[in-house]
Formats: structure tokens, C-alpha cells, sequence
């Protein structure tokens, strides 16, 4: 048995938040909506195509914000999503602790805690 990768992450959000997301992570941050399975759709909560893997928000009763937990989400134009986020309203709060790595942090529309990093393209070696 091997674990191959991640499918998705899941955020929690309270209900009747949806369209707060749709719009922060479907517009602002630039996901695919995904359609949910009709049985999971009546739940609540909306899914997102990230790459090839994806975010699930999921509706919570009681719902607490993870203020320390978080996904790190990988883009490839770290500046322009950060210019983004600040021209929707949001926070950015740069972080320089990891050398090398442009990256940021922000409050989704519920208050979880959110991690954007800039992707480099891969070195390729044409050498034969």
C-alpha cells in the first residue's frame, strides 16, 4: 500500500455561507467551482478544483474559524492573488520566515486561516 497524494482539504464554514465562498475562493482566488454530489449538496457547503486536488468547505454546526490550521495553497503569481485578496477587502499578511519562499497569509470569508506560497516552474534539464 502507498500513499499516492492528497485528494482534497476540507475547511469547515457555518451555514448559509456558501456564496461568501463562492465568491472569495471561486472569483477572487480564481477556483473552479465543482459540482458536489447531489446527496452531499443537500448538506451544504461548496467544493473548489485546485489543480488536480480540491477544497471541500464543509458546513459545521457550531462552527469555529482554524486559526492556526490552515491549507497552503500553491500559485503562480503570488503578488497578483495578494493584490487581489487586499482589492477585495481581505488581509495579507506577508510572512519571510521560510528563506526563499514568497508567501502570505489570509482569513477566508469565515475567518479560517488561508496560506498562499508562489509555485517556481521547474528547473528542466536538457542535457543529454
Amino acid at each position: 500500500m502507498t500513499v499516492l497524494g492528497i485528494h482534497h482539504v476540507q475547511v469547515a464554514c457555518p451555514p448559509g455561507t456558501e456564496d461568501l465562498l463562492r465568491h472569495f475562493y471561486g472569483v477572487v482566488c480564481g477556483m473552479p467551482e465543482i459540482a458536489k454530489p447531489p446527496v452531499l449538496a443537500a448538506r451544504g457547503g461548496v467544493w473548489f478544483a485546485v489543480g488536480e486536488q480540491e477544497l471541500h468547505c464543509g458546513v459545521e454546526d457550531g462552527f469555529a474559524a482554524a486559526r492556526k490550521a490552515h491549507p497552503c495553497f500553491g500559485v503562480d503569481d503570488v503578488s497578483g492573488l495578494a493584490a487581489a485578496i487586499a482589492g477585495a477587502g481581505g488581509e495579507v499578511r506577508w510572512n519571510h520566515e521560510v528563506p526563499g519562499a514568497q508567501r502570505f497569509h489570509t482569513d477566508d470569508p469565515v475567518g479560517n486561516r488561508i496560506e498562499f506560497q508562489q509555485v517556481r516552474a521547474p528547473k528542466l534539464d536538457f542535457t543529454v
